[in-house]
């Protein structure tokens, strides 16, 4: 049996843009407009699933009493750890470790941040939280409450595209997507 996951991103947060990864900022006013805007007239869900980084967890929360929904947290589902890169934004970066940035956008997979997470690992992690999800609740439709990263990772493996182009997939503040999950895990986008 499929399961239905709709995918919505966090909105602006307060620190900003650039690599926020495993930093947990709040949102900003912005930011709750856009995810309340992103979800107006969706649904309905079943439960809502959320990213334990409160940029998720803290809208998840509102919806879900507003909806009367289950919410749950999923700790895979957080973002990409960057490590020393965490905080900065690409500009930044550019001036101070551009070929190694270059190498970063070029080939996410085979180049990783200065103590940063593994982007294989990462896309691991997150695959097996979907996998885990299908299991426990095929046949319904849940929200999925989280990162710009690990919704290009769900994407790029939905829509059959190369690792190179995992950073080449657009996925703005507040954007939603919908991808269904077969049980032998096959991730399609959905219409």
């Amino acid at each position: 049996m499929t399961l239905c996951l709709d995918l919505l991103r966090h909105g602006d947060t307060e620190l900003g843009g650039g690599l926020r990864g495993s930093l947990d900022d709040a949102l900003t006013p912005k930011g709750w407009e856009q995810m309340r805007a992103g979800v107006a007239q969706q649904g309905p869900w079943d439960r809502l699933i959320s990213s334990p980084l409160q940029r998720c967890a803290r809208f998840a929360e509102e919806l879900g009493a507003r909806l009367g929904l289950p919410v749950e947290i999923e700790r895979d589902l957080r973002e990409l750890h960057f490590g020393a890169w965490e905080g900065q934004s690409a500009a930044a970066l550019m001036e101070t470790d551009a070929d190694d940035l270059g190498r970063f956008w070029s080939d996410p997979y085979g180049f990783t941040p200065p103590d940063g997470e593994p982007v294989e690992q990462f896309a691991e992690r997150v695959l097996a939280a979907v996998s885990r999800l299908q299991q426990r609740y095929a046949g319904q439709r849940l929200l999925l409450i989280s990162h710009g990263g690990v919704m290009k990772v769900l994407l790029a493996r939905a829509r059959g595209l190369p690792r190179e182009q995992l950073l080449q997939i657009e996925v703005a503040h507040g954007a939603l997507f919908a991808l269904q999950v077969a049980a032998d895990g096959e991730l399609r986008e959905a219409p």
